[in-house]
């Protein structure tokens, strides 16, 4: 299988400026990815010039307050709000600007559509399926800040890039670290590629004591900002578990290559390991806006109002193996990357149930794992190849109705 993920570019670099004339689209803007993308693009505005990284289009479900100050401040072409029935509020913040005004789920993947040279999809969960291969299909530079893209459509993902030739540079720290660590090509060298999981915040935590653990303690990240529904993925392990099959696809890597070890500091987010017994890592400061402005330029680098790595702040990087009897969502999704086919996509499916149904207090934390394994045994033809979205999205449905169904007995 060819790796997803897009070359390393070891030709002569560009010169800057096309790189800062680039059009971008924001799909998810006002989540916490979407944010730092701002971030960083206003950042470039002040280094570089006003024209820097020009906004075709930004994207929001729900949050039209948020996109509308968005919208003001960075004047993009088109502002999209994903909830049709929140239309006539943002055309009526807007009046009076030059933006489009757009509504709803068709607005959005047509907002993926448009000519941009790069496309930063920051939505979250699997409503990102289908903007993301809109962008993928006009073959242009997919920043992919989204998981489940690649988790619970792997297959299906894989081929609509090589068939458009898009360019796909991840943007999830341990991910872009892997990127810029080594070649695509270089996998017959590689012993072995680790990705650090700072543990969350429940890292130290007992069994007995993480029964009773609250949603306002698992989304309590010690390390990064980051929104609710992936704070508790941190908090479980299943977002490092979700972060190895990611791994898998982007970068053609059998399982038997990728590890996780537990690093509570999240300075060193990769580690890979040669055959010749060489390592090499990548570190930064736990702040999302370095790999996202890395890939906002790749393959060149922008100046970004990141936190800078200061190691001897730190004082030391400590690690660890990761407790597989406390974090059971991790050993779910190390089997479900080995079965393959469909196994991903239920899991990532009811892992986002169980965690909707622990943050709206109907479940408890250790349920979440319990929802996920008990979805899973009772999924038919896990292991089957889907071979079309039609496909992923069905089995999906179906898994999301199980999951639910799960919860509710749980509360009973």
């Amino acid at each position: 299988m060819k790796a997803l993920a897009a070359h390393r570019c070891d030709l002569e670099l560009p010169d800057l400026s096309p790189v800062l004339a680039r059009r971008v689209t924001v799909l998810g803007s006002t989540g916490s990815i979407g944010v730092s993308t701002l971030d960083v693009i206003g950042h470039a505005r002040q280094f570089y010039g006003a024209d820097a990284l020009p906004v075709e289009a930004l994207t929001a479900q729900s949050n039209v307050v948020g996109l509308a100050a968005q919208a003001r401040k960075i004047r993009p072409k088109i502002a999209v709000i994903g909830d049709e029935r929140l239309y006539l509020q943002l055309k009526e913040v807007l009046s009076g600007t030059d933006i489009e005004v757009a509504a709803g789920r068709s607005a959005v993947i047509a907002a993926a559509a448009r000519p941009s040279e790069t496309v930063m999809v920051a939505i979250m969960g699997a409503a990102a399926l289908e903007p993301a291969l809109a962008a993928v299909a006009r073959g242009t530079t997919v920043a992919l800040a989204n998981k489940e893209c690649v988790v619970a459509a792997g297959t299906v993902f894989h081929r609509a890039v090589a068939a458009s030739h898009a360019a796909v540079i991840p943007v999830d720290s341990e991910h872009n670290a892997i990127f810029q660590v080594f070649r695509a090509d270089d996998t017959d060298e590689v012993d072995r590629v680790t990705l650090t999981a700072s543990g969350g915040p429940f890292r130290d935590w007992s069994l007995e004591r993480m029964r009773t653990a609250t949603p306002e303690q698992a989304v309590a990240h010690p390390n990064w900002s980051m929104g609710a529904k992936i704070s508790v993925d941190s908090a479980t392990l299943m977002n490092k578990g979700l972060e190895l099959i990611e791994a898998h696809f982007l970068f053609a890597l059998p399982v038997e290559k990728l590890a996780v070890v537990v690093h509570p500091q999240s300075i060193v987010h990769c580690l890979v390991s040669y055959v010749d017994g060489s390592t090499l890592a990548h570190l930064s400061a736990p702040d999302m806006r370095t790999p996202i402005a890395h890939a906002l330029a790749w393959p060149r680098r922008i100046s970004s109002p990141s936190r800078k790595l200061d190691l001897p702040g730190v004082a030391q990087l400590t690690f660890q193996a990761p407790d597989h009897e406390r974090f059971r969502c991790l050993v779910l999704a190390m089997d479900c990357m080995k079965s393959g086919g469909l196994a991903p996509t239920i899991l990532n499916a009811a892992n986002e149930i169980a965690v909707e149904a622990f943050l709206g207090g109907r479940i408890g934390f250790l349920d979440i794992p319990r929802a996920v394994e008990t979805t899973l045994d009772k999924s038919p033809a896990g292991n089957v190849e889907a071979e079309s979205l039609d496909g992923v999205l069905a089995a999906d449905a179906r898994a999301r109705e199980l999951a639910r169904n799960v919860c509710q007995r749980m509360m009973t």
